[in-house]
């Protein structure tokens, strides 16, 4: 693995042109990922199986003489299978329900996904740069077209000054130079300056250097 990236890492250091090979490198990694809930939950199901079989293997023995015992076979299948797939089947049917709990019954996963926006800046104060453009866009086309409005004006003004706030941070400035570097100068826009604009070409990023 480290081998992997070690070669993509050189590669990357080549140009910024597509390469198939980091692509394809990629789409497998991604490819993983999406497996990952899948595969972690039959892994984790297998090793509770696991866990708890020895506690239970002995009623599945001629050595089991009270209690609930099994016979060595069923239906000529080796009792040890049986157990073992009940075991995990068991397992399974209690994520399950659990999930339909967490779900229907409780409906958590609202307040988890309110809590997950309510801290996330993006979704609530602050500008990533293409909402920032769009926001400044539409605020520069509603101060034009009421020039009388006074109020309009005012709210149009505390717009741009949100976008010029915000045109200050990094993600800002990690746009502007890769738009440098895809289309040549990036232009000082209406709601910015061009002490702004060179400061985020200055900034240098540590996982870019």
């Amino acid at each position: 693995m480290m081998a992997l990236w070690g070669v993509l890492f050189a590669m990357s250091k080549k140009g910024t042109k597509p390469s198939p090979i980091r692509k394809w490198a990629m789409r497998q990694y991604w490819r993983m990922q999406q497996s990952q809930a899948v595969v972690g939950l039959l892994l984790w199901g297998t090793t509770i199986t696991l866990l708890l079989w020895p506690y239970v293997e002995w009623r599945f023995s001629d050595s089991c003489d009270s209690g609930i015992c099994f016979n060595n076979t069923l239906l000529g299948i080796p009792a040890t299978y049986i157990g073992l797939i009940s075991i995990f089947l068991s397992v399974m049917l209690g994520v399950l329900t659990i999930g339909y709990l967490y779900d229907k019954v409780f409906s958590l996963w609202t307040e988890w996904r309110s809590v997950d926006m309510e801290r996330n800046p993006y979704t609530t104060y602050a500008l990533t740069p293409n909402w920032m453009m769009v926001t400044a866009l539409q605020a520069e086309l509603l101060k034009r077209s009421s020039p009388d409005d006074k109020e309009i004006q005012e709210q149009s003004e505390w717009l741009l000054k949100w976008c010029k706030h915000y045109a200050q941070g990094e993600l800002f400035a990690r746009a502007v130079q890769k738009w440098d570097e895809d289309m040549g100068p990036t232009p000082t826009f209406w709601f910015t300056d061009d002490a702004a604009m060179q400061k985020a070409r200055d900034i240098v990023f540590d996982d870019e250097a």
